[in-house]
């Protein structure tokens, strides 16, 4: 390696020409990263203290032995940003200097012959700078001047256009901006090819510019190391494949994301990766000798598959129109969680493995189990877990059988809401505050069923009681003398709440206007949603749960639960192991007065933390849990001994009471121990257990 400091224009000018590698990221600067560099450039540029400001490396492969006679191209390993930003900015500058030349060096003749093209050579040799795919074509038409191609790279022509409006600002100095440019200062980071390695070296380069996205490094580790051949043939058969199904936006905003579901269901345990560590966990994932080609062709291949599934189903790329339709109702409730286990049914799917029907109801049996649970405010911070593991369960020769069954199986706070909590959660929620889902809820149910679907993107929402806390008289004559406590109870419920073209022309009208206006009022409407209110006579309490009461009757077929028969349910439940039974009476510690006293209030809080929360008697302790234990109780001879399961090093005890028994042998779970001895220590106690059962609830314990 060769590291010198280089004034960056007289780097661009002695140096041949830079080639971006294809397995490097596109040009992905935004604004906010080309505003800096202008400052920077016009700080440079107007203080005549400043003799040169630095703007960072340029890191990049001889081929051979560096001869500037031969045109000898360099690979850009790192730089590749402030490279293009620099040429957008020169040739921008170049076109706004005109015949014009405010500072010695800086005419546009100059700029262009110097820094943006090698005015002898023809061809791809002609520029000084080459981009990659979409970037590659707009920069050299910006730079040779010449049409823009049909298909743009946004942010090489984006960012051109900022820095010619900044030029073309009346308060803008040029010869300011040449005098900036002239003090830009970088390191000339020159790697001998087969003595370094440039992926350890892209890893460790702390860029000032845009940071690398864990896309970028994975698909620089995937295919930097191969043979040209094989890299470009990869490159064009698989990878720039995956970038075109994203898109140039969206491949930088959701490629990260789609690793990490791709990662999570490769892992044999269902681990999450966090998002920030993506990378790694693809190296964990990938571990192979760098002989094995083949290897990597089967990987890259692999990865492109679940990429054009992630696609169809996150963003909106899907060609069938039920499966289509289908996954947009999960994005618009925000399932995310399951596209690990949704990326395998659909790889499935494609290998005939599962039936389109079944892959269908499945999403929708998805669908319905996310929405039920919402409505329910059941947790969700189990889902995560839920959907990671799931395909370790599945039954792939009674494929949509073992969804079902499993989903009907979870126990406790991972539960499916049964048809009677599902219908009265829903009539008394607010389902207009309801994470910004309130749009998708009355589309499902306005467009259940029907073949020709209604656009509810064209309706706006409408509270058939007003949201005023004004209301008029009329109103508060029809709700009777307790109207403002009916308003506060059910003003964003099920029964309220409908669809209209008509939102500002209803207003605050009374109910009866609002049913009969010519040809506007509910009355008339095509919608389902607004059945049977012509027939309404007065809007008050009683209409508006009556209507809930029918909308939520429906609900349950829109979000159904499966329904299958008891034994087969009964063959997937976990088999228990043939143990004793025991209860309160085979602790004998607990027969004693003081100490069950103790106990019974002690049990009586933690069983009040939540509906989901069950007590176990074992030989040698109780268990309290969730869905695993959260508190064991072993009963001494004077005190309860608590078992709490999290880690020690976790628990807030700023009284002392708690021990690290980590390593030692006991019984129950868990590092934190803690002695019951008083009623007057249970407020405390309680605090801490229910920190371990928080913990568990958050998902940071083991299912």
């Amino acid at each position: 390696m060769k590291a010198t400091e280089a004034k960056l224009l007289a780097f661009l000018k002695k140096s041949p020409q830079f080639v971006i590698p294809i397995y490097q990221r596109t040009y992905s600067w935004t604004e906010r990263e080309c505003r800096q560099l202008w400052d920077d450039v016009v700080r440079a540029g107007s203080n005549p203290v400043v003799t040169g400001h630095f703007v960072g490396s340029i890191v990049y492969i001889e081929q051979g032995l560096f001869q500037v006679a031969t045109l000898s191209p360099l690979l850009v390993i790192d730089g590749q940003q402030r490279l293009t930003t620099v040429t957008l900015l020169i040739a921008a500058l170049a076109e706004a200097l005109g015949t014009s030349e405010p500072v010695e060096g800086f005419s546009a003749r100059k700029l262009r012959n110097y820094y943006l093209l090698n005015p002898e050579e023809d061809g791809e040799r002609h520029f000084k700078l080459l981009l990659s795919q979409t970037d590659k074509a707009t920069l050299t038409s910006l730079v040779g001047q010449a049409s823009l191609p049909a298909e743009q790279s946004v942010r090489v022509a984006g960012n051109y256009e900022l820095f010619r409006s900044w030029l073309s600002d009346s308060a803008c100095d040029l010869a300011v901006i040449c005098q900036g440019l002239a003090k830009l200062v970088v390191v000339d980071v020159a790697l001998a090819r087969g003595q370094d390695n440039p992926q350890l070296i892209f890893e460790s380069m702390n860029s000032t510019g845009r940071k690398l996205s864990q896309a970028d490094l994975i698909r620089n580790y995937v295919l930097m190391g191969l043979e040209p051949a094989l890299q470009t043939r990869l490159y064009q058969d698989h990878w720039r494949p995956m970038e075109l199904a994203f898109g140039q936006e969206g491949y930088v905003a959701h490629f990260d994301a789609f690793m990490r579901h791709y990662l999570t269901l490769k892992h044999p345990a269902g681990e999450i990766p966090r998002i920030d560590e993506v990378y790694e966990a693809f190296k964990l994932h990938s571990v192979r000798p760098a002989t094995e080609q083949a290897g990597v062709e089967v990987l890259v291949r692999d990865v492109q598959r679940h990429a054009q599934a992630y696609c169809a189903m996150a963003l909106g790329a899907e060609s069938r129109p039920s499966l289509r339709d289908a996954f947009h109702d999960l994005r618009e409730l925000k399932v995310d969680v399951a596209y690990p286990f949704l990326l395998e049914l659909y790889d499935d799917c494609a290998q005939g493995v599962l039936s389109e029907a079944d892959f269908l109801a499945a999403v929708r049996v998805v669908e319905a189990y996310v929405f039920r649970r919402a409505v329910c405010a059941i947790p969700t911070n189990s889902l995560n877990k839920t959907f990671a593991t799931f395909s370790k369960v599945l039954k792939k020769d009674r494929y949509l059988e073992s969804i079902q069954a499993h989903l009907l199986t979870l126990p406790s706070y991972r539960r499916f809401p049964n048809d009677e909590e599902f219908q009265r959660e829903l009539q008394v929620r607010d389902l207009y505050h309801f994470g910004g889902r309130a749009a998708y809820w009355l589309r499902r149910l306005e467009n259940h069923n029907r073949k020709e679907r209604v656009a509810v993107a064209e309706y706006t929402i409408e509270h058939i009681l007003p949201q005023n806390d004004k209301l008029p008289a009329q109103w508060q004559a029809d709700l009777g003398s307790d109207w403002k406590r009916v308003q506060e109870t059910w003003l964003h419920t099920l029964g309220n709440l409908t669809l209209t073209a008509y939102n500002s022309s209803y207003s605050d009208f009374p109910f009866a206007h609002k049913r009969d206006m010519d040809e506007k009022g509910l009355r008339w409407s095509p919608l389902k949603l607004n059945d049977g209110l012509g027939q309404v006579t007065v809007w008050d309490e009683a209409a508006i749960k009556a209507r809930a009461v029918k909308l939520a009757s429906k609900a349950i077929d829109v979000w159904a639960k499966p329904a299958l028969p008891a034994e087969v349910l009964a063959a997937y439940r976990p088999k228990a192991a043939g143990q004793a039974s025991y209860t309160i009476d085979d602790h004998p510690h607990l027969l004693v007065p003081a100490l069950r006293v103790i106990f019974e209030a002690f049990r009586k809080e933690v069983l009040a933390l939540d509906s989901c929360v069950s007590e176990e008697f074992l030989k040698l302790y109780v268990a309290y849990k969730a869905e695993t234990n959260f508190v064991d109780v072993v009963p001494q001879a004077k005190r309860l001994r608590l078992s709490l399961n999290m880690p020690f090093s976790e628990i807030d005890d700023p009284k002392g009471m708690c021990k690290d028994v980590s390593g030692l042998g006991r019984w129950g779970n868990g590092e934190v121990e803690v002695g019951l001895t008083t009623m007057d220590q249970l407020p405390y106690v309680m605090g801490l257990v229910r920190q371990s059962f928080d913990r568990q609830m958050n998902g940071a314990a083991g299912s």
